[in-house]
């Protein structure tokens, strides 16, 4: 009797012939990018060290397309970005010790914002590993030990016969909801030596599904179904579970006001008659969520800036669909149910009652209402006139990427990213430099249409190296600079905290003539022809520089007393 799965498994006639006779030449690196392509990848990121070169030799055989960066941190972020457009695990190739920990930072915000990065590390030769000090070059007692902490799993490579399945393992953890970096290091030696192993054709790495359990999303359909004033906070995970259409299906069923976190921009149209936005940062929003009787949290642990720096008390019960086991009930009691948002809000969707509340709607124009009266009193017409030009100059559909800047801050309350899955930032690790290399990862994953990358000064100089890079790949970026002389948002914390600011300036270039030095045009703008100026960069193709000298500053928050 012969079983289906038996048929899976006997090879084609191409794949035996490719198993008797591998191609000449081959070594460890070429059973890594084999194994990359035959799981899927297309594109691949990174920097060349003398301990990796084996896998960058083998990149010229291959079919994949390898997008270098010139600092393997800023690779981490390009890989970050493309893993959250696309859906797709990101490989990144490192080299060892300096090479590897200079990634740290880019992967410590793909793990917050569960971003699927499949970093490649080479490592010192097999005989070096264990710890001994043998002084090899880039060496450490434990490099793994260092990744531990922030990738959802290490895999170490010891053999050839083993890089095909660690990294189709690799690949299916950075898959596996919650999406996030996963660590794979291969010895120098293991890399470079000859192989006479058939080429990896394609290996499984099915991602697991991470499903409800069916007694909780009963209990939760139950609560939401006889709840009297429900809500709504929609997180990152919504996004990248692509379950957007479900949760409007269910806010709508429910008639329950949804806000969404920064992490979750466009998970919910900006401007349904149910929308809460984004305004987590402000008392009035608060007040709103503590008064429901039933808050659902999708994709979402409540940390620091979705529960108004932890002043967030809910009244109520709370229902929380999590992927990430950690974050369940990490800051508030819950009914927590541990699965991909994407297939508990089918199960919700499926088994609540619909109910119908003439008054949510009014209930959302009265607090939104509230939130613009209280800015409005505050004297902030040029910054919601800058954010304003932004908005418009960049088409719908269009990706934008924003560093730590307190432009950024705005857009995280005040921006409508006009769809899912196309506003991103660094406010998960909160770290520099993630826009502009963020924004060519982007376009790498789709040049068909053009990004927009924001940065203050002060980040703009941790990547003012990438210009280079998207240079080098055409990659059509536009890169807003608004410069305002130095850390702008710390000036305005110490100032606020001390009296005045300390170690917050920066001498800075000019930074259109140092656009135009790598061959990127750059425009001086100003608030009243940023908008002119920026849509004429962003129609334009290839990359471009826009610098607004400007000093911004943040609304009062009001999370303190």
């Amino acid at each position: 009797m012969t079983h289906d799965h038996d048929l899976e498994l006997r090879p084609t006639e191409a794949q035996t012939e490719a198993a008797l006779n591998p191609p000449p030449g081959r070594n460890g690196g070429d059973l890594v990018v084999e194994t990359l392509a035959g799981l899927g990848a297309t594109t691949v990121f990174g920097l060349p060290g003398q301990h990796a070169l084996g896998m960058f030799d083998a990149l010229r055989r291959s079919s994949l397309r390898y997008v270098g960066l010139r600092v393997e941190n800023n690779a981490g972020f390009a890989a970050d970005a493309y893993g959250r457009i696309t859906g797709e695990a990101a490989p990144l190739l490192l080299s060892t010790g300096p090479g590897a920990l200079t990634s740290l930072a880019a992967l410590q915000e793909a793990a917050s914002a569960s971003a699927p990065v499949l970093a490649i590390s080479s490592q010192i030769p097999t005989a070096g590993l264990g710890g001994g000090r043998h002084g090899y070059l880039h060496e450490l007692p434990d490099q793994s030990a260092s990744f531990r902490g922030i990738v959802k799993s290490v895999h170490t490579v010891r053999s050839q016969s083993q890089i095909p399945s660690a990294v189709a393992e690799a690949w299916r953890s950075a898959l596996t909801a919650p999406h996030g970096p996963v660590w794979v290091e291969i010895p120098q030696d293991v890399l470079l030596a000859k192989t006479s192993l058939p080429v990896v054709t394609a290996p499984d790495a099915t991602p697991e599904e991470l499903v409800p359990r069916v007694e909780l999303t009963a209990v939760a359909a139950d609560l939401l179904s006889r709840a009297r004033r429900p809500a709504i906070i929609a997180g990152g995970g919504v996004v990248r579970s692509d379950a957007s259409g479900k949760l409007r299906q269910l806010a709508e069923k429910l008639d329950a006001p949804v806000v969404t976190t920064f992490g979750g921009k466009g998970a919910f149209p900006w401007e349904h008659p149910l929308s809460l936005q984004s305004w987590l940062e402000d008392r009035y929003m608060t007040d709103l969520l503590e008064d429901a009787d039933v808050l659902l949290v999708v994709g979402s642990g409540l940390g620091e800036l979705s529960s108004n720096y932890h002043t967030f008390k809910p009244r109520g019960r709370v229902v929380q669909i999590e992927a990430d086991l950690g974050k369940l009930e990490s800051n508030h009691p819950a009914l927590g149910i541990h699965a991909d948002a994407r297939l508990a809000l089918q199960a919700l969707l499926e088994t609540v009652t619909e109910r119908t509340d003439a008054t949510a709607p009014e209930r959302v124009r009265d607090v939104l209402g509230r939130i613009a009266d209280r800015i409005a009193g505050q004297e902030l017409t040029l910054e919601q006139d800058v954010l304003a030009s932004v908005r418009r100059a960049l088409p719908a559909g269009s990706p934008s990427f924003w560093d730590m800047t307190i432009l950024a801050y705005w857009a995280w309350s005040a921006f409508d990213p006009r769809g899912a899955n196309t506003m991103h930032s660094a406010q998960g690790a909160g770290g520099l430099g993630y826009g502009f290399p963020a924004a060519l990862g982007a376009a790498a994953a789709d040049p068909g249409r053009p990004v927009l990358a924001v940065s203050g000064d002060g980040g703009a100089l941790y990547s003012i190296a990438e210009l280079a890079t998207a240079r080098q790949y055409d990659l059509p970026v536009t890169w807003l600079i608004v410069d305002d002389g130095g850390y702008g948002i710390l000036r305005e914390y110490m100032t606020d905290a001390f009296g005045e600011p300390t170690a917050t300036e920066l001498t800075r270039p000019d930074y259109v003539a140092l656009a135009e030095s790598f061959g990127v045009p750059g425009v001086r703008t100003s608030p009243e022809t940023l908008e002119a100026d920026l849509a004429k960069a962003l129609a334009a193709p290839g990359p471009s520089v826009v610098v607004l000298p400007a000093v911004l500053r943040m609304f009062a928050p009001t999370h303190v007393d």
